[in-house]
């Protein structure tokens, strides 16, 4: 049998049945489709999502917009589910590529179909076409090659019969996910074909829980039952294998403490006793402590950024192993490590039966529970509201923190928020603190949040954003009104951006160019009077309803109000950029300084640069 569709009919029909199905729980894999029409995509894709209106369609205001939309929903559903992103051929397709990175870089997986260049090429160039003199197989979506997992571009029908199965292959591995682009030629979208029926039934794609290696699980047994100071660090594979109680049972069985990056922040809850909370260059004191002394390191579910390792210091012992339990070999490899290769939930109950009666020491549960109860009070001690004219950011995080409910969402992605969120958020749930730290894309926060919310509608979210990142993305307020989904922006402005600034000043450069502030004529530079924005009425001429607050009562009277809104809502409050939350112990950064300079706040900034690149190591 044979049925008749445009190529971006049959794409359309063959995703809108495309299934997953994990630990017997069968579900769409896409939540339909988002972007924006233009002349390269709107008679292919955007007729055919009109033929199918049960396949979604979401309207978004930028494209990059649309991809970390679908990110922040992938990442909400463990990756399970998804969407689709269109664009026409040239900027909108471009537009998508920061976006694309993030997704692939998080591991999360995104289908894009960018339009293209035409097939025939008949005419040449055409509107928005990039020429080059080496080849006529050229166009600016070849940008997305390596950003992406996979990459294909369709000249004929035919094609996507062979292609469309290794999208879903892509899309649907837990070691290869990420970001794929099917590029379609804005002809060939519209081109008839008689396609096989059965590219159009229903499919679905298994995900397994692959074990690890008999022998090698026996091998890492033997290497924590030999370690006097083991510790773990957990990623977010743990959560994308909803692997926290597993976690938890193999901590309270063993007594060995955790550290958590960025993505694994939740892995377990931070009231658990041997919970040390943030790993890394954004640590906590006793998770730093932990991490200088261990002599094994367990890396769960991570792919050892910078951050967490802070930039090669943070594992101080000479003889210091490592034993990592990955789904993707590529991470299960790094540092030398002893390789559990398979799913994280699985493994760990593997580990756990073989561990026997195997626990830590007393003093050293004891001592990890120390560092856990002394943390919460610090935290508690750093929220707390200050005297004075405006609040410090840290005020702020502990008000959202302390009135959110269990179940509540966190978004963030750039600035210095992500900083002061990692070792200051309680996290009480595995999906409460969703921060978007491997590419700390700029922008991410409102449409990463419309995603969280969209994935889960009865959870409260909450996307905190600094100036800079607000005005970055400000317009996906308007989707979210379009779409009924309420979320609420926490728009902190510091005039700047913070985060930079500060490392600015930290490397001796007191801060350039990141202050928004007028050119000065006197000067020449941009160090006049505070730029005047008022980024709440931006936010109010967007459809947004807007609380303006000037101090932490004030603000937590916003908090109650905004919960009790129907539509999305900001609340604005400016912050003291210079009360900042201080490092702990090998808290480095390797952010490198300029090794000539006429400043001697930069001289002196080299000079401590390379006393901490001393102490980096590599791990063979």
């Amino acid at each position: 049998m044979r049925k008749k569709s445009t190529v971006a009919q049959a794409i359309i029909a063959y995703l809108k049945n495309q299934y997953v199905e994990k630990d017997g729980i069968e579900q769409h894999f896409f939540g339909g489709c988002a972007g924006i029409f233009g002349h390269g995509n709107l008679a292919g894709f955007g007729q055919a999502l009109q033929e199918h209106p049960e396949f979604r369609y979401i309207m978004v205001r930028n494209e990059q917009a649309a991809v970390h939309m679908a990110a922040g929903y992938a990442r909400m559903k463990n990756r399970l589910s998804t969407f689709a992103c269109t664009s026409s051929i040239g900027p909108g397709a471009t537009n998508m590529i920061s976006g694309a990175a993030a997704a692939t870089i998080n591991r999360l997986p995104v289908l894009l179909l960018p339009g293209d260049i035409f097939g025939q090429r008949t005419v040449a160039p055409v509107l928005q076409q990039l020429e080059s003199p080496l080849s006529q197989d050229f166009s600016v979506n070849d940008c997305f090659k390596p950003v992406s997992k996979y990459w294909d571009r369709i000249y004929r029908p035919e094609q996507i019969v062979t292609s469309l199965p290794e999208v879903m292959r892509v899309l649907t591995s837990p070691a290869d996910t990420g970001t794929v682009t099917l590029s379609v030629p804005q002809d060939v979208q519209t081109e008839a074909f008689e396609f096989p029926s059965e590219l159009f039934e229903k499919r679905t794609w298994h995900i397994p829980r692959q074990p690890a290696d008999k022998a090698a699980l026996n091998r890492a047994a033997s290497l924590i039952r030999d370690a006097g100071h083991p510790l773990i660090i957990a990623g977010g594979g743990v959560i994308y294998s909803e692997a926290e109680k597993a976690l938890e049972n193999l901590v309270d069985q063993t007594g060995i403490p955790v550290v958590e990056t960025f993505a694994g922040k939740g892995s377990l809850r931070y009231d658990h006793p041997l919970n040390l909370g943030a790993a890394g260059s954004t640590g906590t004191e006793g998770a730093n402590y932990f991490s200088e002394r261990a002599d094994l390191i367990i890396g769960i579910g991570t792919r050892y950024s910078d951050f967490t390792t802070a930039s090669k210091t943070a594992f101080r012992n000479p003889n210091v192993q490592f034993l990592n339990i990955n789904v993707a070999e590529f991470d299960a490899f790094k540092h030398g490590a002893l390789a559990l290769t398979g799913d994280a939930k699985t493994v760990l109950g593997d580990l756990k039966e073989m561990l026997g009666s195997y626990a830590t020491s007393q003093a050293y549960r004891g001592r990890a529970q120390a560092f856990n109860i002394d943390w919460n009070e610090k935290v508690e001690k750093a929220c707390e509201p200050v005297n004075g004219d405006l609040p410090s950011q840290s005020e702020v995080v502990g008000a959202v923190n302390n009135f959110s409910g269990e179940k509540d969402v966190l978004v963030c992605a750039a600035g210095s928020l992500p900083g002061d969120l990692h070792k200051l958020w309680k996290t009480k749930d595995p999906k409460g603190f969703h921060l978007e730290y491997g590419y700390s894309c700029m922008g991410y926060e409102i449409p990463g949040a419309l995603g969280v919310k969209m994935a889960d509608p009865e959870r409260e979210v909450y996307a905190m954003v600094g100036d800079g990142g607000y005005l970055m993305m400000p317009s996906e307020i308007i989707t979210s009104l379009q779409e009924g989904q309420k979320i609420t922006i926490i728009l902190i402005n510091n005039r700047g951006f913070a985060s930079i600034g500060g490392l600015s000043k930290s490397i001796g450069s007191e801060g350039f160019g990141t202050i928004y502030r007028f050119r000065n004529k006197d000067t020449g530079q941009l160090d006049g009077d505070p730029l005047p924005a008022d980024l709440a009425a931006n936010a109010e001429s967007l459809g947004a309803k807007v609380y303006r607050a000037n101090n932490i009562p004030a603000f937590n009277e916003a908090l109650q109000a905004a919960k009790k809104e129907e539509q999305t809502t900001v609340i604005y409050i400016e912050t003291v950029p210079e009360r900042k939350i201080a490092g702990y112990g090998w808290a480095w950064w390797d952010v490198p300084v300029a090794e000539t300079s006429s400043f001697p706040a930069v001289k002196k900034a080299r000079e401590e640069y390379l006393e901490n690149k001393k102490n980096q190591r590599y791990f063979i």
